[in-house]
């Protein structure tokens, strides 16, 4: 059982005692009696014998998976933010101080009911100086009623003269021109009194405007301000409150990468989870994958609104999510591990050709792919969430001890498993790993012997 090349290295050692002197001559000089030289030959018998057993092939191992049946889901991963469905920022319109404050965080409102005033002693003066205005107005326009109806009436009596001759066209012409004017300072004075109306109007809802009220239904989720703190609204309306209608009812925008955003549509259902409470899983549903992008350092995303329940009101606005969007699921799909699909001998040589019939069966995808795969990565498992509908792949099985590659279309993929849709059938095993490049070298090694 002992290599040949170990028997003639050992013959080789025992030629070396001499026959002369009765002893054996070693590489480092040391001479030895008869009484040693038997235990000697049976220690260098011993040495040759491992030699020879380390030179003998070694039989190459491998690691092989069943293909079984079982769940498949492509998954999509994003991050969001929580939010309430509906929020409103309740600002003032008109600058003043703060005088009252009748909410705080997390105050229940209801519509209509108010939750601040400015002082409104400005205002209402401002209020006033309308009305007296408007007051004023209204009696000019008494005022040019009655002159216009003076005027009126001296023309038509100038009318009447000149007709008899009584009086020139020139006496004439003067009390129509009066009259005309006198008209057109009657609509002046009406028109006075819409503009005193307006301002009037405007005092009033400026003076309104100091008592803000809410919007909606809802919490208070925040409060800027504090009673003697002044408000400016010369340019826009600053915020005072934060109002969220619904804190029952939750919502996610997710941000979802252009390369998934084509797996991702309304009705999916999404599973996330937020650092608040870990290990604990939320459910809820995509409501509308929006079309506005946004681009962030040349990272493009599309927002996914996804609609979560919220009853007991644990998400809160403005925590983190990791999303889960499940974009396809087949519950009874054949499938094979990811590693299969990954793994190819170390020792081209050692591994046999895909079978001609295979080759002529297989689709002119996975035919191209098996050419290429002949060092190339042909056989690279599909990432997380990547599905293609008969995507070409390649595999190994075992027959008589070497790995054979088997062609097969794949499908989904959940970074686990991917689904099997041609090539392979369930119980099949196929190689995951071991088969060592080391094997290669053993092989050589045998071939020139021990040394």
């Amino acid at each position: 059982m002992a290599h040949a090349g170990s028997f003639r290295f050992l013959k080789h050692c025992c030629e070396r005692v001499s026959p002369k002197r009765g002893a054996l001559t070693l590489s480092a000089g040391a001479r030895y009696g008869p009484r040693s030289e038997a235990p000697l030959v049976r220690k260098i018998a011993l040495i040759a014998v491992l030699l020879a057993a380390c030179g003998r092939k070694q039989a190459v191992g491998y690691r092989t998976d069943t293909v079984t049946r079982g769940p498949v889901s492509e998954v999509v991963n994003a991050t969001g933010d929580v939010s309430a469905i509906v929020s409103v920022n309740v600002g003032s319109q008109v600058s003043g101080i703060i005088d009252k404050l009748y909410v705080d965080f997390n105050s229940p409102v209801k519509k209509g009911q108010l939750l601040a005033t400015l002082d409104p002693r400005l205002f209402q003066a401002q209020m006033e100086k309308a009305e007296a205005t408007l007051a004023s107005a209204k009696a000019n326009v008494e005022k040019a009623d009655v002159a216009y109806a003076d005027s009126k009436r001296i023309a038509t009596r100038q009318q009447e003269l000149r007709q008899t001759g009584l009086i020139s066209q020139a006496d004439l012409d003067t009390a129509m021109a009066t009259r005309d004017q006198n008209a057109a300072a009657l609509s002046a004075a009406k028109a006075s009194v819409l503009q005193a109306r307006a301002d009037r109007d405007m005092a009033a809802a400026n003076l309104a405007f100091t008592k803000i009220a809410s919007p909606i239904d809802g919490i208070v989720v925040s409060r800027s301000v504090d009673v003697g703190q002044t408000v400016a609204a010369a340019f826009q309306a600053p915020t005072l409150f934060l109002i969220a209608n619904d804190l029952t009812k939750m919502q996610i925008l997710a941000n979802i990468d252009e390369a998934d955003v084509g797996k991702v549509r309304e009705g999916l259902e999404a599973k996330f989870t937020v650092d608040a409470y870990p290990g604990e899983a939320f459910t809820g549903q995509i409501r509308d994958v929006r079309q506005a992008p946004n681009t962030i350092q040349n990272v493009v995303t599309y927002p996914a609104v996804i609609d979560a329940p919220n009853p007991d009101r644990k998400l809160r606005q403005g925590m983190t999510a990791s999303v889960n969007i499940t974009s396809a699921r087949k519950d009874e799909a054949l499938r094979v591990a990811n590693a299969a699909l990954r793994w190819k001998p170390d020792d081209a040589t050692g591994a046999q050709e895909v079978p001609a019939q295979q080759r002529q069966s297989a689709p002119p995808q996975a035919r191209t792919a098996s050419a290429a795969a002949r060092g190339t990565r042909d056989g690279a498992a599909p990432g997380p969430g990547q599905q293609a509908q008969g995507r070409p792949g390649r595999v190994f099985k075992l027959q008589d001890g070497k790995p054979v590659p088997v062609l097969i279309r794949v499908g989904l993929s959940d970074g686990q498993r991917t689904e099997v849709i041609d090539g392979l059938a369930e119980g099949d095993k196929v190689i995951v790993g071991g088969g060592d490049a080391g094997s290669s070298s053993s092989s050589q090694q045998r071939r020139r012997g021990p040394f």
